[in-house]
């Protein structure tokens, strides 16, 4: 405390800092004088050719296109669904069944009373 007392007695508490009379009023003016003209461009209007004009078109179809054929060799490997039979469809389906109760960890008991509960409801 006593040398912050000591040292404002050296300084003071006035404002070092000064701005001369008048320098906000005519900073602007000043700083837009002392930018360079701006050139103005020439721009020629020319009529849009025809590859121009359907220039998105066809970006557009391509883009389709390839979604198309990305959807269809990503499902090229599944088979149609007419030529599986019920029977494999009930075979997955057990297959599925039995791994998700190999997965579950319930015991017999716990099993009986979830399918007990279910059947109420």
């Amino acid at each position: 405390m006593k040398e912050e007392d000591s040292i404002l007695r050296k300084i003071g508490t006035k404002n070092a800092f000064r701005v001369p009379d008048g320098y906000f009023e005519h900073l602007t003016s000043e700083v837009m004088n002392r930018l360079p003209e701006k050139e103005t461009a020439i721009v020629k209007s020319q009529e849009p050719t025809t590859w121009e004009r359907m220039r998105p078109w066809l970006y557009m179809a391509a883009m389709f296109i390839g979604a198309a054929l990305i959807i269809r060799v990503a499902s090229s490997d599944r088979l149609p669904s007419a030529d599986r039979t019920a029977a494999d469809d009930a075979e997955t389906e057990m297959e599925y069944i039995h791994t998700a109760m190999d997965n579950s960890m319930l015991d017999d008991y716990s099993l009986y009373v979830f399918l007990a509960d279910s059947e109420v409801e």
